[in-house]
């Protein structure tokens, strides 16, 4: 059975898209912990980031900085934190956190953000 993540790249689920390619997606999280928060994930299942093979994973990253870079731009923060963590969802997957000090990467803290805020956070880093 697809993940949920598979199945929100194939468009069977929505989501908050801001990103894809053929081999990549990159979507607003739900529960962010900053507003911008976005997931980049390969759309080939693989449940561990590091299994996939190095060539990919290059990719992934480079496609993961494209994506940060945005972020970066649209959302006025200082840096864009990296985090690979996550055992609920077995799906290889990078979350790429806008932050002005390292506190705010805090995943007990979510945001509560309308239906409205994440179209406009989506629509404004969207590559």
């Amino acid at each position: 059975m697809a993940t949920i993540f598979s199945r929100i790249a194939m468009g069977e689920i929505p989501c908050y898209k801001v990103a894809e390619n053929d081999e990549f997606f990159a979507f607003l999280d739900i529960n962010p912990i900053q507003k911008g928060h976005t997931l980049v994930i390969p759309k080939e299942e693989v449940d561990y980031l590091f299994d996939i093979d190095d060539e990919k994973l290059g990719r992934m990253m480079v496609f993961a900085k494209q994506v940060a870079a945005q972020i970066k731009s649209k959302m006025g923060c200082r840096r864009v934190a990296v985090v690979v963590l996550g055992l609920e969802v077995p799906h290889a997957h990078i979350h790429l956190i806008p932050i002005n000090e390292e506190k705010d990467v805090d995943f007990k803290v979510k945001q509560q953000l309308s239906e409205d805020e994440f179209k406009l956070i989506a629509e404004q880093i969207k590559l």
